[in-house]
This record gives C-alpha cells, structure tokens and sequence, in this order.
C-alpha cells in the first residue's frame, strides 16, 4: 500500500484502538524499512468491533476531518440493567425485570431519533479540565461530562427479544451509542446498557471493505 493513504481496519474485540495503531504501524514500518507514521481517526472502545480508518504517512494530517465524519453502527442493548461504563465490562446492576412492549420500545428509538442533547459517558475519552474524563472516572473523582448536541439520523429495530434489543444507527461524530443505550433504558424504566457494539461505516466506507488484522500478518 502507499504509506501516504488510508487503510480500512475490522477491528477485533478486546483490543484497544491504540492497539490496533500500535501493531499496524510495527508492521508497516517493517516492510518499509524505516518508521511509518500511522494514526486513528476516531476510537472503538475495547469491546467494539468494526470498521476504523488509520491515516498513514502524510495522510496524518488529514485524520481530523475523517473523525468528523458519520458513522453507522449496529448495536445489541441489554434491558434490565445498567453498566457503570456503559458496556459489559463495567459493574452490572440489575434494575429491573419489566418487560417493554414492541411498541413502546419503538416509541423510546422515536425519542432519540433527530437532533437531541446527549450527555457523553463518564468512562470516555472526552478531556475534563485537561485530564480524560475515564481516568478521573477510574480514581474514584465524581466526574459529569457537559452535554452536546448530536444528531442520530435513523434509529431502526433489527429484533427484540427481552432483554436484547438489537438496533442500527446512523449517527453524526461524537455521538456515544452507550449513552444512547443507557437513555433509552430510563425511558423504558428498564435500565440498559450496550451489550455489543460494531461500526459497519463512516461516510462512504463500509465494513465490508476492511480488512482483517490477520491479512496484514498480525494475531489478534
């Protein structure tokens, strides 16, 4: 590939986006013989899966105006209870065992479908006072991250079956599906969290273009 490019990534589970920067960069600089600059243009949490672009060379530069870019997302949200980060690897409590109907749960995507406030998790990446809100989250500090505004441009239903709702979004930059989750939980009065989480496009690329860590001869 030309060093000075993109390169479309499936990120695995259970490995972090600086990870994946971590081992596309060795292996890159390794064939090339000389260190490559390689970068991300926007994070998946460790549990989530999907597409990322990494910027390469002086392509660097540009990794701004990619993370600013739309994403679609298909999600698995668990009703019943709540995550203190918002996905499974968090304390899980249960809230409670009522069960919603189609319709209201329809009713609670309607909600949160357009232009809306969200409030980004605790446990994110966003800078509070210089530091990362996830490690003031992390020891212990109270930790209330400013709302933004964000748009979700389509929130559709792929299947129900209590306690899993499994959805697609379409959503603008810097929107969190975990936070989408955990509103749609109080909502319902059910409680949920993101159970699981999978990027399938930014803009124009798509999922299926990516490749597989293991093509560029790196185990996950």
């Amino acid at each position: 590939m030309n060093e000075n490019n993109i390169l479309l990534i499936n990120k695995p589970t259970n490995m972090t986006s600086f990870g994946v920067v971590a081992r596309v960069r060795r292996v890159l600089s390794e064939k090339a013989g000389k260190k490559v600059k390689v970068g991300h243009t926007g994070t998946l949490d460790p549990f989530a899966t999907g597409l990322m672009i990494l910027v390469t060379g002086k392509e660097c530069k540009n990794a701004e105006a990619y993370s600013k870019l739309d994403k679609v997302y298909e999600a698995t949200f668990r009703l019943g209870q709540t995550s203190s980060t918002g996905d499974p690897e968090g304390e899980i409590t249960d809230i409670s065992n009522e069960r919603p109907s189609r319709e209201d749960l329809l009713a609670a995507l309607r909600k949160y479908t357009g232009e809306i406030s969200q409030r980004p998790p605790a446990f994110s990446a966003i800078k509070i006072n210089g530091q990362r809100a996830y490690k003031l989250a992390r020891s212990g500090e109270a930790v209330e991250v400013p709302l933004r505004k964000i748009t979700v441009y389509s929130l559709e239903l792929l299947d129900y079956s209590y306690p899993e709702v499994k959805v697609r979004a379409h959503v603008s930059s810097g929107t969190y599906i975990r936070s989408l989750a955990g509103d749609i939980g109080v909502f319902l009065h059910t409680g949920a969290y993101c159970a699981e989480l999978r990027r399938t496009a930014i803009s124009k690329w798509n999922i299926k273009e990516a490749v597989q860590l293991k093509d560029l001869g790196i185990e996950s």
